[in-house]
């Protein structure tokens, strides 16, 4: 069933507002997928806050105008899934982390940044740690220097003898940076 012009220009509004939210978009296609794997496709992008769209291709082109991912419009033809997120790698994680399971699901491509990506620069993006892992590292990573200096001072504490009270003066420091 087609749509009338303003159903057309509907669509076309929401997935703007979309395409302006996203920093991601990945397209897959999606020919011989079954309706319960779609399903479970959909299930696991909302878990993620990637919004999936099956949209005409036409529609597509023209809501993705002026955005971001305008350099990708020309790649998309055939029956194509879209999916746009907010966060960087969300979008291509999913997609990604289904086709291996999957075999019926194809990527076909995306942008990131204004960039287009092709299938294998959408599946180094899905390869790379959530925001949250990477604040953990970054985390860890400002804390090295401060615990190796506070256990070299409580060595050098405890070489001199230690009989002034500084080693004692820094188990405190020593046991916090270790933490």
């Amino acid at each position: 069933m087609s749509l009338n012009r303003s159903e057309k220009q509907a669509v076309i509004d929401e997935v703007t507002g979309l395409a302006a939210k996203a920093q991601t978009l990945v397209m897959a296609e999606y020919r011989g997928i079954t309706v319960a794997d779609m399903t479970k496709l959909r299930s696991q992008a909302r878990d993620k806050g990637v919004t999936l769209s099956v949209l005409k291709n036409t529609l597509a082109r023209r809501a993705v105008v002026g955005s971001a991912f305008e350099v990708v419009s020309d790649q998309m033809t055939g029956p194509l899934i879209y999916g746009f997120s907010t966060d960087a790698v969300a979008a291509a994680k999913v997609v990604a982390d289904f086709a291996k399971t999957n075999d019926k699901l194809v990527i076909r491509g995306g942008a990131f940044g204004g960039k287009p990506l092709d299938v294998n620069g959408v599946k180094q993006l899905a390869s790379i740690p959530s925001k949250d892992v990477l604040l953990a590292m970054l985390c860890g990573l400002l804390m090295s220097p401060m615990s190796r200096t506070a256990v070299v001072l409580a060595a050098l504490a405890a070489k001199k003898g230690g009989g002034d009270g500084s080693a004692e003066a820094l188990e405190p420091i020593v046991e916090a940076a270790a933490a």
